[in-house]
């Protein structure tokens, strides 16, 4: 198999191996993250750097919980958003770092498929 000439597109450091797509797993995660209308009103909670636990996020969506629960974790899992613990609550807050890496793999896919 040939090595990759310089002028093709690599994925970012941050960006792990493509995919059967062309697309890293991580990028893969990430617009699945974003595909569904109750985590991108979700997503829209975190505006201008808000910090928000899972019971905030299910009140303001008006959404269970464990519901809110399980977005969340779609999310981070899709760098969307990180999370930190502080004692038993979970701090939730726009991943602005995967969501931009992220982004910059999809470009260039686009300009090397499209």
């Amino acid at each position: 198999m040939d090595e990759p000439t310089p002028s093709q597109v690599t994925p970012p450091a941050t960006a792990t191996p493509a995919g059967p797509s062309g697309l890293a797993p991580d990028t893969q995660e990430f617009l699945k993250a974003l595909g569904s209308p109750t985590r991108q009103r979700i997503m829209m909670l975190f505006a201008q750097g808000a910090e928000l636990s899972v019971g905030h996020v299910a009140e303001r969506i008006g959404i269970s919980q464990a519901t809110a629960s399980q977005q969340l974790t779609l999310l981070r899992r899709g760098r969307v958003v990180t999370s930190r613990r502080d004692g038993k609550t979970v701090y939730y807050r726009a991943d602005r770092d995967g969501a931009q890496a992220a982004l910059a793999e999809l470009q260039s896919y686009l300009k090397t498929c499209c």
